[in-house]
């Protein structure tokens, strides 16, 4: 590191100004990856009409596994695929592991069962966990209003197969004010 000393004067004083260069290189290199980075990781299912009615404001924890349930389109595409154009009543039911992941019933059996599992494990067995109702996770269903409820009930009954004793669905909220 050099230091730089004043010019033609009688006085020569060091430079006591702070380089940035390098600090403006990094926090540009880190912008770029952050907008590269951040439409990567935030992945949803963005054409689902959830159906809008009054509820309550839930106090989410960790381990709530959130489902979300839509079916294909009348040409066959799933909700994630481009050009889809809404779920069809009559369509393949879609099951999404996490609200990513698509899941068939088996798999959604399996992924629920383990990561259910891992939790009581966590918390000290299914003895400990039963003592602390509110250790217990919930499901949350995303359901699309054009879902038929063949592919929500399924979707239930799998999750309850898995151990999970409360499942519950997530809504639009009315807006108490209009």
């Amino acid at each position: 590191m050099a230091i730089s000393v004043g010019g033609a004067g009688a006085e020569e004083k060091p430079m006591s100004d702070i380089n940035t260069t390098p600090l403006v290189d990094v926090m540009l290199v880190l912008l770029i990856i952050f907008l590269i980075a951040v439409p990567v990781a935030i992945q949803q299912i963005a054409k689902l009409k959830v159906p809008i009615m009054v509820s309550q404001e839930s106090k989410d924890k960790v381990e709530n596994l959130l489902i979300t349930v839509s079916t294909s389109d009348d040409t066959g595409r799933s909700a994630g695929d481009p050009d889809f154009q809404g779920a069809s009543k009559g369509g393949d039911c879609r099951v999404y592991f996490n609200n990513i992941t698509a899941v068939d019933s088996n798999e959604l059996y399996d992924l629920a069962y383990k990561r259910l599992d891992a939790i009581v494990k966590r918390e000290g067995g299914a003895a400990a966990i039963a003592q602390e109702p509110d250790k217990v996770p919930q499901v949350h269903i995303r359901g699309d209003i054009h879902a038929p409820w063949r592919c929500i009930a399924g979707t239930i009954y799998t999750v309850q197969r898995a151990g999970y004793p409360t499942v519950g669905f997530i809504s639009t909220p009315v807006d108490p004010n209009t």
